[in-house]
């Protein structure tokens, strides 16, 4: 797919409220994730999650799968990560580390265009491509896409699985 253009809103739902399966899932997978991750609250996220056979793989922005690692074979284990990122991350932002809305910076960088459902299953492809400004002009590097798993449980999609940091590459739009 090709990138969107620049007048893209970052923070609008691409998929309309009539296609609600794409809707709730851009909205977990996004807005929740987004605003979560900024206020280090697990809480709010936790419930998005399928805790029995939650499986999470680093592919260490390798494209080899021979580098990938099971990163996360618990949800517990994801869970104690997420919150190290979203704490470091926040004491960064709170010692004024970072230039502008960082919070802006992490939408305009996020992209969640492909969802392929098939029953009660979902493949997600989320993708980032973008920076961080720094205080001191310097700039931090988001490139890496995530494959999410869902799967609808008790009619509500949950996060079985992932693959993440995956290596990303914006394909030319010739």
């Amino acid at each position: 797919m090709c990138p969107q253009s620049p007048e893209r809103d970052p923070f609008k739902n691409p998929f309309a409220p009539g296609d609600a399966d794409r809707h709730v899932i851009w909205d977990m997978l996004v807005t929740r994730d987004i605003g979560a991750f900024l206020r280090a609250d697990w809480n709010a996220i936790h419930g998005d999650f399928l805790e029995a056979n939650f499986t999470g793989f680093s592919a260490h922005f390798q494209s080899d799968p021979q580098a990938y690692s099971l990163a996360f074979p618990t949800l517990q284990a994801y869970c104690d990560e997420w919150l190290r990122q979203a704490r470091q991350f926040g004491a960064a932002r709170d010692a004024g580390d970072y230039a502008g809305d960082p919070r802006s910076a992490i939408f305009a960088a996020t992209r969640l265009e492909e969802i392929d459902i098939d029953g009660d299953a979902a493949l997600v492809r989320k993708k980032f491509d973008g920076e961080l400004a720094g205080a001191d002009g310097s700039a931090e590097r988001m490139n890496w896409q995530t494959l999410y798993v869902c799967r609808r449980d008790q009619a509500r999609w949950k996060i079985a699985g992932f693959i993440g940091y995956l290596p990303y590459e914006v394909a030319d739009a010739a």
